[in-house]
């Protein structure tokens, strides 16, 4: 049965609808469509008429069509809708009182990805806290967790390696919905809670994957064109603190990774088939590729890599994979191998690698060319799971 998101729900509720009686706005994206392709601030103005007074956008702009991180998006008024369009990736990611001044329902609809390092989760919780104590009703519009409500992988935020691609204490797949962050955001990590309430999908089951909600994909950010981007993220999104390409600049980012220097095939038959097999890992295949990518790191530099390709969602696992990647190409390229330098998402002091894991142990595993067994002792999710579950609608 197809998955109703919450914008889906709001739109075919009319009682659901004559709640909010004040000034609405709105925080979306391009993927905040409903399951007919409407978007959702077309949706807004229908149902709301001229108290729909604001828009805001995230990171990559309100259209999604800004690049990568630290390129930030102005505030303009809409030529369409003739209303402000405020950016929370833009002289600040959070909002001032001036931008939340007339506000009585701000609605949230945001396609997240279901991984720690995708920074639209944060601009979320900056809101919340922002509003606790104001007298703005925050409605999260939910959306599912395109790589499922119930596999958890990876590390814990080690808190000293916050960053706005990881403020909070979860794992790197962390198997919420954006609704559910927004509730374990209230619950455990601030003390002054905002008013905040979440309108549920309807039919999603904590198993699905995108594809078996039957909804669209639309690109919820520049880069991860296809539903497959998302699930190969959490592996991909690793190399942004390297030199290496992680496929932006070509039609397979974050689904691909090379560099010049690398010959993969003989790479692939001389030893990468061999560590694959010996490494346990299922689900997947790594293809060995050669690619050009037309802007960002290697731009107009031929790249010999690998496409990550998955041969079982149910037993695939991202940031293993990612993770092992980086330590057979660390080794196979040697002094070609660089660690991207600062700045990186407005840190200016620690290695971007170290802020995208969460911590420096994971650099530090792959430089000491370990095995998966002491990869897998960093995995501490006991914690998280108890408080995953007292919090989870679904």
């Amino acid at each position: 049965m197809k998955v109703q998101t919450g914008l889906d729900v709001l739109i075919k509720d009319k009682t659901l609808q004559q709640k909010y009686k004040g000034n609405v706005a709105l925080l979306c994206h391009n993927a905040s469509i409903d399951s007919e392709y409407t978007p959702a601030a077309v949706a807004f103005k229908e149902i709301f008429d001229s108290r729909f007074i604001k828009l805001f956008g995230p990171q990559h702009g309100f259209s999604t069509d800004v690049q990568d991180n630290m390129i930030e998006t102005d505030h303009f008024i809409h030529s369409y809708f003739n209303i402000p369009v405020y950016s929370l990736y833009s002289e600040t990611r959070i909002p001032s009182d001036e931008m939340l001044e007339g506000i009585d329902h701000l609605f949230v609809d945001l396609q997240d990805v279901g991984c720690r390092m995708y920074t639209y989760i944060y601009t979320l919780t900056y809101l919340l806290e922002k509003c606790a104590g104001k007298d703005i009703e925050i409605i999260i519009l939910d959306r599912p967790n395109p790589i499922n409500g119930v596999d958890m992988e990876g590390n814990i935020l080690d808190m000293d390696y916050e960053s706005f691609i990881g403020r909070h204490p979860i794992p790197v797949r962390h198997a919420m919905t954006i609704g559910e962050v927004a509730l374990m955001h209230q619950e455990f990590w601030v003390k002054k809670k905002a008013n905040v309430s979440v309108i549920k999908m309807n039919n999603w089951e904590r198993e699905m994957f995108f594809e078996d909600t039957q909804l669209p994909w639309l690109l919820p950010s520049p880069n991860l064109p296809r539903a497959t981007s998302a699930f190969t993220f959490p592996a991909t999104v690793l190399f942004e603190g390297t030199m290496l390409s992680e496929g932006r600049g070509t039609t397979q980012s974050l689904e691909i990774v090379g560099h010049p220097k690398i010959e993969p095939y003989s790479f692939y038959k001389n030893h990468l088939s061999n560590s694959l097999k010996e490494s346990k890992l299922k689900g997947v295949a790594l293809r060995p590729i050669t690619f050009l990518p037309t802007f960002q790191k290697q731009a107009d530099k031929v790249c010999g890599g690998f496409q990550i390709h998955i041969t079982d969602k149910n037993t695939f696992q991202p940031w293993r994979v990612g993770q092992f990647l980086m330590r057979e190409l660390y080794h196979y390229l040697g002094d070609d191998f660089e660690w991207k330098q600062p700045p990186y998402e407005y840190d200016y002091t620690r290695k971007p690698i170290d802020i995208i894991n969460g911590s420096d142990k994971l650099r530090n595993w792959v430089v000491n060319n370990e095995s998966l067994d002491v990869l897998n002792s960093f995995e501490n999710l006991e914690n998280y799971k108890q408080q995953f579950n007292s919090i989870k609608i679904y």
